[in-house]
């Protein structure tokens, strides 16, 4: 261990002493502190006789009618029983939340459009990959009792959250009424895997009187998934070229008259498996004076899976126009030739395995009628584990190998294209489907990495209130407290690669040699397999034509996850060569000291806050100060030593929030308050990240501030009935501090001596032979791209973020629940709950930010009636800026001018998504007090997912499964 890791954990272990010796002198007094009498705080929920969906609503209503924030909830009706089994796709549901997919899973959440949100479990921090805490998918919706979305934060809430706090909430043992056994087991059916998936969840839990000795509770979950999942994806990249390069006038739909042409034609499917083991166990006591209570929660997750995929494409071919050329709308060519489409089939495989855990003990004690006491120490840890693989072909013509072993000899085949608006493309080449030409296909590269990421949290907070001071009753409570957080990211990376294989491989002799697949099946049977994808590749949106993209011979995808196994056959392959090999796979692998980041952070938070009920005005208002450092430690570019950096700042985030009783039934609410929240640890490392053929790059900067963002809020929210509402909230945030993607062409001469040259229309070309510049152009022309070649000219692509982009969010968010229970016998158990939500957003050069859809709305109807219940929910978002900066799209803006010097388009490398809608399916049959079956159908029409450059020339589209939900629910 390096010197400055052992500072650093020895700072850590201070830290905990200290705050471990307050935790217990804070426990020890309270015990010993004689106790006047003891008031329950916690304001119970109205007690509701209804059950399903309508009990689960009503439980919200009460909520979010009862908190003294702007917030919108979701709640379970009983344990395990949150309305979406998934914890993303609940939140779908809430006024001005929207989700993204994974495999057709919901894995990210917005607020407002904002991305940047804090998740926390039971008020203190969960772990993830990233900043923003634990994945939506290795939680189980099972475990929550409750789910609050907070939009307008108070001064004690943990900062951290530019659009608002997904707060998380389990069932606390001491508050269960009687013993209780849930069990649910389902079955969950993927259309497009045919995989058939168990999901079961347990959870116990009980409470006992101890006499004397107080009362003592306990409860754990356990949850169990396995799932298969599939997604197709198709590709193209867009290049600029003008009329006379192809053969035909000036296009007529883009404002430079250049065309768009979709290029590099890709076709993937993937096959991926989830597993993912939970566990909860949760402690609580109380003495038998009330006084207080404490806890221990203690909470684990395991997640792991692999992927069967492969990367079927064409590069570097060039287009040509024909009789049934024709230009689109949106200035993109379809009905095209492609000549020379360079054959590049590969088996790849990119998974995680994560174990994520989180420790909390603490307690609350009343030492005092007036003076309560509350303290936590929790830990929260997410260790991840990232392997990669490739096994990649290459089309050699056996012809002129044999001829003349020193030439490219690659075999090059024209096709035509057709596009499809809204589908993936049609490509047929001549002479037949290439990637089944076995003969042709020569191994190109074997290639194995490992990214491991350590995520951790060490905490502490102390909290102090005290009731009507000075016996002040409009004054309720005065509330103060501190806390110490410590962060540590941790990532490293290990690669194993061999490359250039079917051009760089010679013999014992010295004579060049290739490895082609025909020998590779003769020698490894059933290795080389022709995977059964092209009669349900998009099944649901389909194709635009036949395509060969969907039929081919490849490496099998599951022995590709066995990368020992694959190692061991490329290194028998390679054996006597120029590449052999000794030793097992991790003998051979090598750091790559350039994804190297280590980021340790260090915060401090004070508050002050004070709580106001003036009868028919409640308020909170009080500040929050807020001291974070950081230290971003990495590689320098020759990987020799490590170099540090540092950041401090401060924060001081007041917040208002007033609550007036227009009526016993209406409400209207008015807040306002500063926020902020920190970057993402990936963008906070100094250090490059490449891509494979050092085309592309990343970097961080160790130097970027928080995003700070002033925001007002107005709502008005009437009850009526039980459990029924309206809402509506008008909404302003103001973001001084979004952080911007920049992009440059950048000179790193140790890199671009390994830069793959195949393709050379990839490749950013700097105005001089030294130094990086913001300034690049690319190119389509071979001899002109030898000719900057030859100058020295070539550069890396590379994205990094910086400070200093600014933007607004406006809009109003309207909401509506009730149950028709007025209505007459089985009418009575219609209900409906639906919300709308207008966002306008704009960055100082006019584009909207990211990820936010101007108009978004989601309604359920559902009936319950006799222990039947059935519900059927649609979403809809429009059409977004999905990312500023995407690379198959660099060369695209509004003015289509292909990054041509001294034309400013803030629009060029815009990706924007289709809107998104989705309609899910649930019903379920209460066959008494203890058994019930459930059935759900997610994604019942299969809707694709597609992405279009700033023209809207479509560059990707995507399809995932429909899933289908069976099962059984039981409580005892």
């Amino acid at each position: 261990m390096n010197t400055k890791h052992q500072k650093h954990f020895a700072g850590m272990n201070i830290r905990r002493d200290l705050k471990l010796t307050l935790l217990a002198s804070a426990i020890a007094s309270a015990s010993a502190f004689p106790i006047a009498s003891y008031a329950e705080e916690a304001a119970m929920l109205e007690e509701v006789s209804v059950t399903g969906i309508r009990r689960s609503m009503q439980a919200a209503a009460d909520m979010k009618q009862n908190s003294d924030r702007i917030a919108d909830a979701i709640v379970a009706e009983d344990i395990g029983k949150l309305p979406d089994n998934n914890i993303a796709e609940a939140l779908q549901r809430v006024t001005g939340v929207s989700i993204n997919r994974d495999f057709g899973v919901g894995s990210e959440v917005s607020i407002r459009g904002l991305p940047q949100n804090r998740v926390e479990l039971n008020g203190r921090s969960t772990m993830g990959d990233g900043r923003n805490g634990v994945n939506f998918q290795d939680f189980p919706a099972s475990f929550l009792s409750a789910v609050e979305v907070v939009k307008s934060p108070t001064p004690e809430m943990v900062e951290g959250a530019l659009g608002g706090t997904i707060s998380l909430k389990t069932a606390k043992p001491l508050d269960l009424e009687e013993r209780i056994l849930a069990i649910s087991a389902d079955a969950e059916y993927a259309d497009k895997s045919e995989e058939w998936a168990p999901v079961m969840s347990v959870a116990a839990g009980d409470s006992w009187d101890l006499g004397d000795a107080g009362s003592f509770g306990l409860m754990g979950m356990i949850s169990y998934q396995d799932r298969t999942l599939r997604q197709d994806t198709f590709q193209v990249s867009q290049f600029v070229y003008d009329g006379a390069a192809i053969g035909l006038p000036d296009a007529v739909n883009t404002p430079s008259g250049d065309y768009i042409v979709p290029s590099e034609h890709k076709f993937e499917p993937f096959i991926e498996e989830r597993e993912r083991k939970a566990y909860n166990l949760s402690m609580q006591w109380a003495p038998a004076s009330e006084a207080g209570s404490f806890y221990l929660d203690l909470n684990a997750t395991e997640r792991s899976g692999g992927q069967e995929a492969y990367s079927i494409l064409h590069a570097g071919e060039t287009p040509v126009a024909t009789s049934d050329t024709f230009e689109d709308s949106s200035g993109a060519l379809n009905n095209y030739r492609i000549e020379n489409a360079l054959i590049i089939p590969k088996t790849w495989s990119e998974f995680r395995e994560t174990d994520s855990e989180s420790i909390a003990f603490g307690g609350e004690w009343n030492f005092t009628e007036q003076l309560k006491v509350s303290a936590e120490y929790s830990t929260a840890e997410s260790n991840s584990l990232v392997p990669s693989s490739e096994f990649n072909w290459r089309s050699i013509d056996p012809v002129a190998e044999a001829a003349n072993p020193a030439a490219s000899n690659e075999y090059r085949p024209d096709g035509t294209v057709i596009n499809g608006s809204n589908q993936a493309a049609s490509v047929i080449y001549d002479g037949g489907n290439p990637y089944l030409l076995t003969e042709n296909l020569a191994l190109r590269e074997f290639r194995h990495e490992e990214a491991r990421i350590d995520n951790e949290e060490e905490a502490f907070r102390l909290d102090v209130e005290y009731f009507n001071p000075g016996g002040l009753e409009w004054l309720s409570s005065i509330k103060a407290g501190y806390r110490t957080a410590d962060n540590e990211y941790n990532k490293t990376e290990n690669q194993f690669r061999q490359a250039n294989l079917h051009r760089d491989v010679t013999d014992a002799n010295g004579n060049p040699i290739v490895i082609w697949q025909d020998d590779i099946a003769a020698q490894f049977p059933g290795i080389i397999i022709t995977p059964d994808v092209t009669g349900d590749a998009f099944e649901h949106s389909g194709m635009a034509g036949p395509s060969d993209l969907t039929a081919f011979s490849v490496y099998d995808g599951k022995l590709l996850q066995n990368t020992e196994a694959t190692f061991a056959r490329v290194q028998q392959l390679l054996a006597n060569t120029n590449f052999a090999t000794t030793g097992t796979l991790a003998d051979n692998m090598s750091e790559l000291k350039s994804s190297f980041a280590n980021i340790t952070e260090s915060s401090d938070a004070f508050y002050l806050q004070a709580n106001m009920d003036f009868d028919h005005v409640r308020f909170v208002i009080g500040g929050r100060l807020v001291e974070t450092e950081i230290t971003s430690t990495a590689y320098n570019q020759d990987g020799t030593a490590l170099v540090r950096e540092s950041n401090t700042y401060k924060d001081f985030l007041p917040s208002f929030n007033a609550t007036v009783n227009l009526t016993d039934e209406t409400l209207m609410r008015f807040a306002g308050a500063k926020v902020m929240a920190r970057p993402d640890f990936e963008q906070l490392s100094p250090t490059y990240n490449f891509n494979g053929d050092y085309i592309l790059a990343t970097r961080g900067n160790p130097d970027l501030d928080p995003y700070r963002a002033t925001q007002f809020d107005l709502a008005f929210e009437h009850y009526f009935g039980a459990g029924d509402m309206i809402s509506a909230t008008i909404f302003y945030k103001s973001v001084a501090s979004f952080l911007k993607t920049d992009t440059y062409c950048a000179y790193e001469p140790e890199a671009l001596a390994l830069q793959n040259k195949t393709i050379p229309g990839n490749i950013c070309i700097r105005p001089s032979a030294t130094g990086d510049s913001s300034n690049y152009i690319f190119t389509n022309d071979q001899a002109e791209f030898d000719a900057f070649d030859a100058a020295g000219r070539r550069g890396i692509l590379t994205s990094t973020t910086t400070n200093g982009s600014s933007g607004t969010i406006q809009g109003f968010e309207i909401g509506y629940q009730q149950g028709f229970d007025f209505l007459p016998g089985p009418w009575s158990g219609l209900g409906i709950n639906a919300n709308y939500t207008r966002s306008e957003s704009e960055d100082p050069d006019g584009v909207p930010l990211a990820d936010i859809s101007e108009n978004s709305y989601n309604f359920q109807v559902y009936w319950e009636y006799e222990g039947i219940g059935i519900r059927l929910a649609y979403t809809f978002r429009d059409g977004f800026l999905d990312e500023n900066s995407q690379k198959r799209v660099e060369r695209i803006g509004e003015l289509v001018a292909n990054l041509t010097p001294g034309v400013d388009d803030p629009t060029t490398g815009n990706d924007y998504r289709d809107e998104l809608e989705q309609w899910d399916l649930s019903a379920n049959w209460d066959i008494n007090e203890t058994f019930s079956v459930v059935a759900n159908v997610s994604n019942l029409t299969g809707e694709p997912t597609v992405n279009r450059g700033a023209t809207g020339a479509m560059w990707e589209v995507q399809e995932s499964d429909r899933r289908f939900t069976m099962g059984v629910r039981a409580k005892f």
